[in-house]
């Protein structure tokens, strides 16, 4: 059975109620310059946005809404999605080779970047009303925009509250909030979207107000990679049950907590790899101590391994801001004791 701290499951718990929906940041840049790379990449194409879940990738928006990523899952310029847990790192495109000045700005960010794309809406386009699911501080996980190209009829509404921001301003949105794009201009609005993972220098951009009303302990900062000696991965080899819950790293499948997948830990290309049923599905970044957390994703979920203890044990941790499920696994079967 799980171990669970008081549970914080929702940007509606009254903890984050209170929090304005949006901020804008304290870092400004040329929106002419940006949109002047934008047009220099017209030889490229633009694809419908595609979203991304613990299920795969999902089908292509139908609508007018179009990216070119500069950042994401194994450096694709046909993944429009923002990548998530699983195999694959989130690295630079050719498009961002060439946009040295969108460069210079990401370098801005001092934050671990995840995928950053230009997004594109459509004169007349609008999303359907959505949240982007495990997207805010307490997760790890912030969204941020900067337009680049805009109108006064291009919108974002958040928690009920409507914007329109400015280009060349960095602005901060908590997306896990039910929230609207629409762009009811006549020529194309173009945001650079940046997905990132809080750190106290980020922090530094908000407004002194926002800060102060922030619920620090529910922020999840994040944690360098801390890599592993060869001595430390030869001991990793294991078989082990995995909570059924643990692969929900987008949104809740409604399994049995209780529920088991038969699990393996493997060396695969020198680094390992938490496979379930046999198959590779997550790869496992090093965070100290024997934790790890999910390939392309943040600390809202870990794997803590103590394996040279008589009975080897895994501990399947998931967080959401101060609150911690803890799902603890004592039959782990190493390397020795299952004889490979």
């Amino acid at each position: 059975m799980p171990v669970s701290s008081e549970p914080l499951t929702s940007v509606d718990n009254a903890t984050w109620a209170h929090l304005p929906p949006a901020a804008p940041l304290d870092l400004s840049v040329d929106a002419v310059r940006l949109a002047a790379e934008v047009a220099a990449l017209s030889d490229l194409t633009w694809r419908p946005n595609r979203p991304v879940s613990q299920k795969g990738l999902g089908a292509e928006d139908t609508f007018d809404w179009k990216i070119i990523p500069l950042r994401g899952p194994s450096g694709s310029l046909a993944r429009t999605d923002p990548g998530g847990a699983g195999l694959e790192d989130h690295l630079d495109t050719e498009a961002l080779a060439r946009s040295p000045y969108h460069a210079e700005v990401l370098g801005r960010i001092p934050a671990p970047l995840h995928s950053v794309r230009l997004m594109a809406l459509g004169p007349g386009a609008e999303t359907h009303e959505h949240r982007d699911g495990r997207t805010n501080f307490p997760w790890g996980s912030l969204r941020l925009h900067i337009p680049i190209v805009t109108q006064p009829g291009a919108q974002l509404v958040v928690g009920g509250e409507t914007y329109h921001w400015n280009a060349g301003q960095l602005w901060y949105a908590d997306f896990d909030r039910l929230h609207i794009a629409r762009n009811r201009s006549a020529r194309r609005r173009i945001h650079l979207v940046v997905d990132c993972v809080p750190t106290p220098e980020l922090m530094g951009l908000f407004p002194a107000d926002f800060r102060a009303e922030l619920p620090w302990t529910d922020v999840l900062f994040a944690r360098s990679e801390v890599p592993l000696q060869p001595f430390e991965t030869d001991g990793l080899a294991c078989e082990l049950d995995v909570p059924a819950t643990f692969l929900d790293w987008s949104d809740d499948s409604g399994a049995d907590p209780t529920d088991s997948l038969p699990g393996t830990i493997e060396l695969i290309d020198g680094r390992p790899v938490l496979c379930i049923a046999g198959e590779p599905r997550f790869g496992l970044v090093h965070i100290g101590n024997a934790e790890f957390r999910l390939q392309g994703w943040t600390d809202e979920r870990t794997l803590l391994l103590d394996l040279e203890r008589p009975d080897p044990t895994a501990r399947f941790r998931v967080r959401c801001g101060r609150s911690l499920t803890e799902y603890v696994v004592r039959d782990v079967r190493t390397v020795e004791r299952i004889g490979l």
